[in-house]
C-alpha cells in the first residue's frame, strides 16, 4: 500500500510546508503549469437529493468516452477552485466529459438554496443525480466520482449512493479521491491541539461564518443571527446551524454518522484513495485504520505516501521524469492514469463476454 514513487521537492518534504505552499502559493501560477486550455463549460442547475438545486459546470469533448464528476473541499466556490479546475482541463484533454459542481451551501448553489451541508449524508445522492442529469445532456454513461479533502468524503458517499440508488441510465464505475476526510471527530480534536492546525481551523471557521451570513442575507433571515454569532469554530458551525436540521442530538453523533472511514467496508465499486501519512489536518492514527479497512476491501486501491501534505502532492522534477508525468500534479496524474486503466479493463471484459 505504501507508494514510494512519489517525492516532492526537498523543501516540501513536510506536511505543513506542502499544505501551506499549495494553499497560499501554488494557485497563483497554476494556469502556466498545464498546456491545456479551460474547457467551454455550460452552466447548469441540477436537481440534487431532496430536490435541492445544485449549480454546476458541464463540458463534453468530441468523442468523449466517459464522465468525471467532481467537487472541492470544505469552503469555496467553482470560480476560485483552481485545483479542481486543473483536473477539468487535464481530464477534458484526455477525452472525459467533465462535470464540476458547487456543493450544498457553496458558491452559486448557496444562492439557489439555503440548504446546509451534511458531509456526505445527502451529497452522495447529489452526486448520483447530477451524473444522471449530465448523462441525459449527452455525457457518456460511464461515470467516475472524485473530490479532495471533505469533497473526497462526499465522493465516497457518492459511490455508496450509486450502489443503493441504482440509476439505470448511468454506470457509476467507481471513484478516486485525494486526502479525503475520514474521521471528522478525531481529526478536528487533533487539529486544534497544534499551532499549524489551530491556524487552519481558525481560517476555515472564519470562512464558514462568512458563508452563514451570506446565506442569511441571501435567503431573507432563514438563519438565526444569534446562532451565527455563536458559530466561531468548525464544531460551533455544525452545532449551531447543521445538526438540528439533520436530526442529530450532538456534533459527535453527526460526525460518527457521516464518517468516511466507517463507509469504506461498504464500498463495492472500484475506489482509489490517495492519502499522505504527513497530512497535518488529520489525526495520524487514522492511517492505521485506513490501511486496515483498505486491506479488507478488494474494491479499494490505497496509495499511501510518506509525503504529500493535505491535497497538494506537488512532485519534484525527478519524480515527474520517473512517472513520465507531463507536470507537477502527481495526484491528479495518478487518478487519471488509474481511471484509464480501469476503463480499459472494463472494455476488455465486455469484449471477452461478447
Amino acid at each position: 500500500m505504501l507508494d514510494s514513487t512519489y517525492n516532492p521537492p526537498y523543501f516540501l518534504r513536510n506536511g505543513a510546508a506542502m499544505t501551506a505552499y499549495t494553499a497560499l502559493w501554488a494557485g497563483r501560477d497554476w494556469e502556466n503549469t498545464t498546456p491545456h486550455p479551460e474547457p467551454f463549460y455550460q452552466q447548469v442547475v441540477f436537481t440534487g437529493g431532496q430536490d435541492v438545486p445544485i449549480f454546476g459546470w458541464v463540458a463534453i469533448p468530441k468523442n468523449a468516452h466517459s464522465t468525471i464528476v467532481g467537487t472541492y473541499g470544505i469552503t469555496g466556490e467553482l470560480e476560485q477552485q483552481w485545483f479542481l479546475r486543473l483536473l477539468g482541463r487535464k481530464a477534458y484533454a484526455q477525452g472525459y466529459a467533465v462535470v464540476l459542481f458547487d456543493w450544498r451551501a457553496h458558491g452559486q448553489t448557496a444562492a439557489l438554496s439555503p440548504t446546509l451541508t451534511s458531509d456526505g449524508l445527502h451529497e452522495g445522492e447529489d452526486f448520483v443525480r447530477i451524473a444522471a442529469e449530465a448523462v441525459a445532456m449527452g455525457c457518456p454513461r460511464q461515470c467516475w466520482f472524485t473530490g479532495y479533502s471533505l469533497g473526497g468524503q462526499l465522493a465516497l458517499w457518492g459511490i455508496k449512493s450509486a450502489q443503493d440508488l441504482d440509476h439505470k441510465n448511468i454506470d457509476v464505475a467507481g471513484g478516486a479521491v485525494i486526502c479525503p476526510s475520514l474521521d471528522s471527530l478525531r481529526s478536528l480534536t487533533y487539529l486544534v491541539t497544534h499551532p499549524f492546525g489551530k491556524y487552519v481551523e481558525s481560517r476555515i471557521a472564519g470562512e464558514l461564518k462568512k458563508l452563514a451570513w451570506k446565506l442569511h442575507h441571501t435567503h431573507h433571515g432563514y438563519f438565526d443571527p444569534a446562532a451565527i454569532e455563536r458559530a466561531n469554530s468548525i464544531w460551533g458551525f455544525d452545532e449551531e446551524l447543521v445538526i438540528g436540521r439533520l436530526g442529530f442530538s450532538s456534533v459527535a453523533e453527526y460526525y460518527q454518522a457521516s464518517s468516511g472511514l466507517h463507509l469504506l467496508p461498504q464500498l463495492q465499486k472500484s475506489t482509489l484513495i490517495i492519502y499522505a501519512a504527513d497530512d497535518p489536518l488529520f489525526d495520524p492514527d487514522i492511517v492505521a485504520d485506513l490501511k486496515a479497512a483498505s486491506a479488507k476491501n478488494s474494491d479499494i486501491n490505497l496509495l499511501l505516501t510518506t509525503y504529500g501534505g493535505h491535497v497538494g502532492y506537488v512532485s519534484s522534477k525527478k519524480c515527474q521524469q520517473q512517472a513520465q508525468d507531463p507536470d507537477q500534479w502527481w495526484a491528479w496524474n495518478r487518478i487519471l492514469q488509474w481511471i484509464e486503466e480501469k476503463r480499459i479493463e472494463q472494455l476488455n471484459t465486455v469484449e471477452m463476454l461478447k
